[in-house]
């Protein structure tokens, strides 16, 4: 395949060295001019909505990708604009869609979105599907919105080569608990919870009439970690005995195996939001439909080079080099979908 073939390694910017620098001085220096974008509505079917912002369409056979944030981010987060277009220069045109209460606007119902919740997503996709029957579908996650997506495939009977044509991930928490394990013990890590935390309280308190019943308020103020939160709101909000049981069944490590669809997987060992050792290197090699690029730095959702002046985003340009070459209008006829499995 020429998109891996053409690869080269990612060296990390000598002003910029280590996990925490890349995670956070990205952030701060992904700063694109926002692009045009056409914002839509999509009604589920529990009664509530997603929003997703279309990119211009540049017209013909161009390929069309889906694109998911990652925890408390959004479609105007500057990573998911990056992306967006690198795509973009590439003739690919995205969808980027908002996990429910991310859009800016509260979501109707109590249930927010999580690790695992692929039904938003799939609806999105069947409706790229109908609207674009004649172009190929791929589909990019970043962080949480990469754990979605692969489960999203690996769950399905089809592999997901029913939905999509070609996927990427960036910086995916492969193991929940893992993850939450190492945010817990490390200085760094309570930090990035604290910032978390201090989102996913504002989502609370913005529902707190409708919440006061169906979970303990009092206990969500006092929480120190993502998996007290996860405890208290996730998993009693979606339907999960408690957090242990909401990661064991939605890490996407343990759907890896059922994917199906030619996926790209970035990631660097020293990403300060899951431990090397959890990273599914043997999994990925035993699926001929992934492949593993695994980079020494990078740290989270970061592999940026260049100067200060002048980043480089090797990371939203290597996803994007990706899903361009295999989407490409030329590539192998996508399979009949079989009927999709729906997850809560």
């Amino acid at each position: 395949m020429d998109a891996l073939k053409s690869r080269r390694p990612f060296r990390a910017a000598p002003w910029a060295r280590g996990p925490h620098r890349q995670t956070l001085v990205a952030r701060i220096l992904r700063s694109p001019e926002p692009a045009p974008v056409e914002r839509e509505r999509v009604e589920t079917e529990d009664g509530d909505f997603v929003d997703v912002d279309w990119s211009p369409d540049p017209g013909g056979v161009a390929p069309v990708v889906l694109v998911l944030h990652g925890l408390e981010g959004s479609s105007r987060r500057t990573y998911v604009r990056n992306i967006c277009g690198a795509l973009a220069t590439r003739g690919v045109r995205t969808v980027a869609m908002n996990f429910r209460g991310c859009s800016g606007a509260p979501n109707r119902s109590l249930r927010f979105y999580h690790s695992g919740e692929t039904s938003d997503p799939l609806a999105v996709l069947e409706r790229v599907r109908s609207r674009h029957s004649d172009r190929r579908i791929g589909a990019m996650g970043v962080s949480l919105g990469g754990n979605v997506l692969l489960k999203l495939m690996g769950e399905r009977a089809d592999g997901g080569t029913g939905l999509l044509d070609a996927a990427a991930a960036m910086s995916v928490p492969y193991d929940l608990a893992a993850g939450c394990d190492l945010l817990e013990r490390t200085r760094m890590g309570r930090l990035y919870t604290e910032y978390f935390l201090r989102s996913l309280r504002r989502k609370v308190d913005a529902k707190r009439p409708q919440l006061a019943e169906a979970i303990d308020l009092e206990a969500v103020d006092r929480a120190h970690t993502i998996r007290d939160f996860d405890e208290l709101v996730t998993a009693p909000l979606h339907g999960f005995a408690d957090a242990a049981e909401y990661y064991a069944a939605c890490s996407s490590t343990g759907f890896l195996e059922g994917v199906q669809v030619p996926t790209l997987l970035l990631h660097a060992r020293d990403d300060p939001f899951l431990p090397p050792d959890a990273i599914p290197e043997e999994h990925a090699r035993a699926n001929p439909n992934l492949h593993l690029e695994l980079e020494e730095a990078g740290g989270h959702v970061g592999f940026m080079e260049g100067s200060p002046w002048s980043p480089y985003f090797w990371g939203d340009e290597r996803v994007a080099d990706f899903l361009a070459e295999t989407l490409k209008p030329d590539g192998p006829d996508r399979p009949a979908p079989l009927p999709s499995l729906r997850s809560s």
